[in-house]
């Protein structure tokens, strides 16, 4: 907090003032980033498409886009939220609100009947969670060296194929 008082011309104390913890300073600086990019609100947008598999399809599209912007960050904080309460509260702020959207749309496709046999929304939604995660976007991206739009290609294909039972 003392670092970032300085960086940013404060006072340690002006700094607690507004933000309370290290935790508040965290959660404010994750949510300021998905308010810049308009994520939650595009996100929102496409979940609406009144044509599920469409829906699931335009959201994990637009997830795995931001993913690449936020990439760096994302990772610091699951690199230390193991030992780092702060970074951990910042990083399941985050994860909340992005697997409300997977319930959304695994919803919308248990409600339309287009689940695979025997998947239920709640799964489904965590298997689409857990695919188009930070992690696997950077164990392809840096690892394997896949390109942003190889990985959004294969991933939205993967997860629709594994949650949407075959015509």
């Amino acid at each position: 907090m003392a670092e970032v008082a300085e960086a940013a011309r404060v006072s340690r104390q002006a700094l607690y003032m507004h933000y309370s913890s290290r935790a508040g300073l965290l959660v404010a600086l994750v949510r300021w980033m998905d308010e810049e990019a308009g994520i939650v609100a595009q996100c929102t947008a496409a979940l609406e498409d009144e044509d599920p598999p469409a829906a699931l399809r335009r959201f994990l599209v637009l997830w795995l886009r931001y993913v690449a912007t936020i990439q760096p960050v994302a990772s610091a904080l699951l690199a230390v939220r193991r030992n780092d309460s702060d970074a951990s509260t910042a990083w399941e702020d985050r994860m909340a609100q992005l697997r409300l959207g997977h319930r959304r749309a695994a919803q919308s496709l248990e409600e339309a009947g287009l689940l695979r046999d025997g998947l239920n929304a709640t799964t489904a939604a965590d298997l689409s969670w857990t695919m188009s995660s930070v992690p696997v976007w950077e164990q392809l991206a840096v690892d394997r060296h896949w390109s942003a739009s190889r990985i959004e290609l294969y991933l939205v294909d993967a997860i629709v194929a594994a949650l949407i039972e075959p015509d």
